[in-house]
């Protein structure tokens, strides 16, 4: 299943029919599964509750696979008689009669998991430039769960009210960028979480609510499980949560009628989700912006070339001047005119080849280098007798 061609739900949903355990969880078990992947932190790294091999998938891929199972777990434990695709386009129709005017050109014409693909891939979008899609130092969404709370009060009234979501993001608001614009001395990850956060809220321009109407909004077990999350994710600043940060969680907990060992189990998983995965998450990364672009430009182009290594070689092989020239590249500097021809071939091949057509966007000829990195491995030994696997 590959998210980012078309008719990627469909075969989600005939591959989950052959692994559908993950539907019976129950929901602890499945909350539990969310933040294990990183769904509710914001930082998609597996696919949740292991429902199949998430291979080489890229964390936006990740987070359109996680977002429609978590949607599909939700209509599945619930007593709605419309199909799971029309159930959440007609969900996330409801919601574009609320302010949700990026939809609004998706919405209209026959239901299909083509339209539910195109609403999922512009919903988790934070911008829509495809060079700085890919590298930007914030891809994630943080708030993505908010739509599935948002959704299961759909499923049980079957409408949604504006006021809702609102109320929602209010508390979000409220008690997690409080958290954060109150300490005495604001870090990187703080500032980065600020910006994520409020570029993830729906409604930008809310009225701002104090933290005791924020409590008061909070009704069911899961939407205080979540604030309680995103709260232990806001203070865990320092990569630690102090024993002052640990107390407010602890007064957050008794406000929402929250036991303390629930509490310290929210502290508990997002310190062994951050401690486990700090090198994968752009938000507690140290690096510089252009090693991070580098970083991730290195894997975008690794997993392109894995995906079409058997197409690409057949191509290689059937232009002869360059696989001569990428084989004298590993024992000598080519000259101009030589770059000049590898380039020019490179962006040939990659007409034909469809998912490699980020290439031939503007400035997509600076990944070229990347890709002459990775294409020795894809030829014979004998064109690269003096490589030493590694």
């Amino acid at each position: 299943m590959n998210p980012s061609a078309q008719g990627w739900i469909k075969k989600l949903l005939k591959e989950v029919t052959q692994n559908n355990s993950f539907l019976n969880y129950k929901e602890d078990e499945f909350y539990s599964a969310l933040r294990t992947c990183g769904f509710i932190y914001g930082s998609n790294l597996s696919i949740v509750a292991q429902a199949f091999k998430n291979a080489d998938l890229s964390e936006e891929e990740l987070c359109k696979t996680n977002l429609c199972l978590t949607l599909l777990y939700a209509h599945k434990n619930s007593n709605s008689k419309l199909s799971f695709v029309d159930s959440v386009i007609d969900f996330y129709t409801s919601i574009n009669e609320y302010k949700m005017s990026f939809f609004q050109e998706l919405i209209g014409g026959k239901k299909s998991s083509e339209q539910l693909e195109k609403i999922i891939h512009k919903r988790i979008q934070i911008d829509d430039n495809i060079i700085t899609k890919n590298f930007n130092y914030f891809i994630i969404n943080a708030l993505l769960f908010v739509d599935v709370l948002a959704y299961q009060e759909f499923l049980k009234n079957e409408s949604i009210s504006n006021e809702y979501i609102k109320n929602l993001e209010a508390t979000i608001e409220s008690i997690s960028l409080d958290v954060l614009k109150s300490k005495s001395t604001i870090n990187q990850y703080d500032d980065s979480l600020i910006k994520l956060f409020e570029s993830s809220l729906r409604y930008q321009n809310n009225t701002y609510i104090s933290y005791n109407n924020a409590i008061n909004i909070l009704k069911t077990p899961q939407e205080k499980q979540y604030i309680l999350d995103l709260a232990c994710m806001a203070t865990w600043s320092d990569r630690a949560i102090d024993k002052d940060e640990q107390q407010f969680l602890i007064k957050l907990g008794n406000d929402l009628n929250v036991n303390t060992s629930q509490v310290n189990l929210s502290i508990e998983s997002v310190n062994q989700f951050y401690t486990t995965h700090k090198d994968n998450i752009a938000l507690l990364s140290s690096k510089n912006i252009v090693k991070s672009f580098y970083n991730n430009s290195s894997k975008m182009v690794t997993k392109l070339i894995s995906r079409n290594s058997k197409r690409l070689y057949q191509e290689l092989k059937d232009s002869k001047e360059l696989m001569v020239l990428i084989s004298q590249s590993t024992i000598r500097d080519l000259n101009k005119d030589e770059q000049k021809k590898v380039q020019e071939q490179l962006l040939d091949i990659f007409k034909s080849i469809p998912s490699l057509a980020i290439f031939l966007l503007p400035g997509g000829a600076l990944l070229l280098p990347l890709v002459v990195k990775f294409i020795p491995k894809l030829l014979p030994s004998a064109f690269d007798d003096n490589r030493i696997e590694e």
